[in-house]
């Protein structure tokens, strides 16, 4: 999950992703927030976003992304 962090400290630095679980709900990340993380997801672990997956409960924090993220691993 660490990576994930980072990934998104590269998108916007001013925010505590180790608690913060309402990303998308409080408005924090914007749609082209969300874009350039699905393509930063899809470039460090070489995966493929299904558009099913791209709801507010995998994108309101780190922890989402990172669970989602494992499962579409896994179905790999």
């Amino acid at each position: 999950m660490e990576r994930i962090i980072e990934l998104l400290e590269e998108i916007k630095d001013d925010i505590d992703y180790e608690t913060c679980e309402t990303l998308i709900d409080d408005g924090i990340f914007d749609s082209f927030d969300i874009i350039q993380t699905i393509n930063s997801l899809k470039e460090e672990f070489d995966i493929e976003i299904p558009a099913t997956e791209i709801i507010p409960e995998n994108f309101n924090s780190a922890k989402g992304l990172w669970e989602m993220v494992q499962r579409i691993l896994e179905e790999e």
